[in-house]
């Protein structure tokens, strides 16, 4: 799962914020646009590899240089340094697609999700951008607070799961398939809510000179959804 600190941050800032960034959402827009492309490029990058000797080394040094490059981008796009932040946060998404390609080689290998789940799973994060635009920018202050603590607490306790998964995968024991179908979903709909979420939350916490630090967060926001959503239609179609 991508990194998800920034989330956590801004739900911490937004919490006695009233709105100081009114077009940060619309200035970050096309920057979330383009790293998803990017992303879609790193993909493909890495679909190429998965057949070579070489993918699963250059596999684990991506995942290393792309938790350290979000830390560092994160950092540079706050203090609002964009020409400096832009090139860091172009080449995390490029990394971002390279360390999904496997999941990507997975969905397009099963029957009964390829290429279709993974249209599927795209459209999903469109239509729900459109539907949390609409409500999260209508949200009140009283909602929107309720709404973002419940959350945390949700994408804590993911992180737990998440990780407990991990930890049973290095022994050899993988999640059954109606558990996964759980947690998947449980993904889906805890990023939904985020998404909703972020059009409360990033007018309160970022000036509109810092739309790379809120492209950021969509950005992860909508790859997080496009992550579950792909698992919960591999789950639901069973483990080969």
């Amino acid at each position: 799962m991508s990194n998800t600190s920034n989330f956590r941050r801004a739900i911490r800032e937004a919490k006695t914020q009233s709105i100081i960034g009114p077009n940060v959402i619309s200035n970050a827009l096309p920057y979330v646009g383009g790293g998803l492309v990017l992303t879609a490029v790193g993909i493909y990058g890495g679909l190429g590899m998965i057949g070579s000797p070489a993918f699963m080394a250059t596999f684990i040094v991506a995942i290393i240089a792309q938790i350290a490059l979000f830390f560092v981008a994160s950092n540079v796009a706050a203090k609002g340094n964009n020409q400096v932040a832009l090139p860091l946060l172009a080449l995390y998404s490029l990394l971002t697609g390279y360390t999904l390609s496997g999941l990507i080689f997975v969905a397009l290998s099963r029957q009964g999700v390829g290429p279709q789940g993974i249209a599927i799973a795209a459209l999903g994060c469109g239509i729900t951008f459109v539907a949390a635009r609409s409500i999260g920018s209508n949200l009140g202050e009283e909602d929107g607070l309720a709404l973002t603590k419940t959350l945390q607490l949700g994408l804590i306790a993911l992180v737990v799961v998440l990780v407990g998964q991990l930890l049973f995968s290095v022994f050899g024991i993988f999640t059954p398939t109606w558990l996964e179908i759980a947690i998947s979903g449980f993904g889906v709909f805890l990023f939904a809510g985020i998404a909703v979420v972020d059009f409360y939350v990033l007018p309160r916490t970022y000036q509109d000179e810092q739309y790379l630090s809120a492209a950021l967060s969509m950005y992860l926001t909508y790859i997080n959804l496009f992550v579950f959503i792909l698992r919960l239609l591999i789950a639901l179609n069973g483990r080969d």
